[in-house]
């Protein structure tokens, strides 16, 4: 048991993995926002496509 929390209380390396777990959630962000900006510029872009093929006359 001892040897249990002294594993808890060393702070050896914590800050390897503190910037790994920053790292992790930066990237999940950036994907999570590729994905829905990748998204809006498709949908902007089928809208103009309309709008052209439309002769400009709905837009």
């Amino acid at each position: 048991m001892t040897k249990f929390i002294n594993m808890l209380r060393d702070e050896s390396g914590a800050s390897a993995a503190e910037y790994a777990l920053i790292l992790a959630i930066i990237g999940a962000t950036l994907a999570v926002a590729a994905v829905a900006l990748g998204d809006a510029i498709g949908n902007a872009i089928d809208d103009t496509t309309a709008c052209i093929e439309s002769d400009g006359v709905t837009c």
